[in-house]
């Protein structure tokens, strides 16, 4: 079942005969007696404190003070349940470390703590006089005014009666025309009470309960350092793979490439031909290695950065592309790697799709954006959803918080525009 608020109970039809005005009296009255008692205690503590200060005895009630508003602000966020059925987390964060100190050092650090303690002195001052003054209109006033009867059957045939201080009953006829009044009245209180229990609460919750939005975005940032460590971590494993498949399977691929060229030319013609084809065999398995460690991660990337490494994707393109990257220095690695495979990616999409005759591939350092744009004159069309590889794309640009913009009108031309941030802390320029 969905939780409820004492605001939204106010609009239903069956209000007047469900528990929430009860619940509001309950809300208000607990809060009158919690608000007196704080008031009591804070008045005695501080007193206290202020006296013995002078012999540094008190130093340590009157710091304590501060830490007042964490037991008051816990039983708030308990109340609340009177009226209020959302949840009420608490906004203090849990200490780095166990133990007494840790947790002293974070509370009186975080803003959270003041805010308990400023809402306790609320609460002690204003608070709950006016809890008071609505729970005597809400209850005194009726209740007098459906008495009436009775009070004036109690003061005698001749007697008199001053209602409320305010009407002289002096019939008994008087006194039953109050009572009409006093149901109506009754009906007026329970909306009333309910109305300032809800903003109570309402202020409450303001001040007290966690709010979802420092929440949310903490929790974007985490997956934001964790997606890239993610990154960083993904890359480097990738340099290592390509690290020992260059040290290691590809040296041994060249050196049995040698020895087969050597054996072919000492061998007879049987032989030599069986030689030759597994020599063949070698030098394309070299070949396909090669490619498989340029695409895990070229060295060209490593050792000259992006505009040399597109430079030579646009040369191994099938299609005719000019490259022109305007970059003033080194961007960070992971910058680079993402870039380097978005546009690899996007050129084998112009050869694969576009059936272009000329592609272009620019990039410029604006500010703390690095923007990468690679067009083609082809037909156009292109759309993420239809499997082109722009999705892929997409998710390689996005892992380091870059985005993606697509142009392709039915006919051409088509422009991808890759945005990446580059915080000018990291080495970026």
């Amino acid at each position: 079942m969905r939780s409820r608020t004492a605001w939204q109970a106010l609009t239903d039809r069956g209000f007047l005969i469900s528990g929430w005005p009860w619940r509001a009296v309950a809300y208000l009255l607990t809060g009158t007696v919690a608000g007196a008692l704080e008031l009591v205690l804070l008045t005695v503590a501080l007193s206290v404190g202020i006296v013995s200060a002078v012999l540094l005895v008190g130093v340590p009630l009157l710091l304590g003070l501060g830490l007042s508003g964490l037991p008051v602000a816990a039983a708030e966020r308990r109340r609340l349940r009177l009226v209020d059925g959302e949840p009420a987390p608490g906004p203090h964060r849990v200490p780095e470390r166990p133990g007494f100190w840790p947790w002293l050092r974070t509370r009186f650090r975080e803003q959270a703590t003041w805010r308990d303690l400023a809402f306790t002195l609320l609460s002690a001052t204003v608070l709950w006089p006016l809890e008071l003054a609505a729970l005597v209109a809400g209850l005194a006033v009726p209740g007098a005014l459906l008495s009436a009867p009775a009070i004036m059957a109690a003061a005698g045939s001749d007697g008199e009666i001053r209602l409320l201080k305010t009407w002289t009953l002096t019939a008994a006829w008087q006194s039953w025309a109050m009572v009409p009044l006093g149901a109506v009245a009754s009906l007026v209180a329970a909306y009333l009470m309910t109305a300032v229990a809800a903003a109570r609460a309402a202020l409450t919750r303001l001040l007290l309960v966690a709010s979802r939005e420092p929440e949310l975005a903490e929790r974007v940032d985490e997956l934001t350092r964790s997606r890239a460590r993610l990154v960083d971590a993904f890359e480097a494993e990738r340099r290592r793979i390509e690290r020992d498949l260059h040290d290691g399977a590809q040296q041994r691929l060249v050196a049995l490439t040698m020895t087969l060229g050597l054996a072919g030319a000492a061998a007879g013609r049987e032989v030599g031909d069986l030689v030759a084809k597994a020599h063949a065999e070698a030098k394309r398995a070299l070949d396909e290695l090669r490619e498989l460690i340029h695409g895990i991660h070229p060295q060209l990337l490593t050792d000259r950065g992006l505009p040399a490494a597109v430079d030579e994707l646009a040369g191994r393109s099938p299609v005719l592309v000019t490259a022109d990257l305007d970059l003033p220095g080194r961007l960070p690695e992971p910058v680079e790697s993402a870039l380097y495979f978005a546009v690899s990616e996007a050129l084998a999409n112009v050869a694969k799709h576009s059936a272009a005759s000329s592609a272009r591939v620019t990039a410029r350092l604006d500010g703390d954006r690095v923007t990468v744009e690679i067009g083609d004159d082809g037909i156009g069309g292109a759309a993420v959803a239809r499997g082109t590889g722009l999705a892929g794309l997409i998710d390689r640009i996005s892992v380091v918080g870059g985005t993606l913009d697509l142009s392709s009108p039915p006919g051409g031309p088509t422009l991808v525009r890759l945005e990446v941030p580059c915080d000018p802390g990291d080495h970026c320029a």
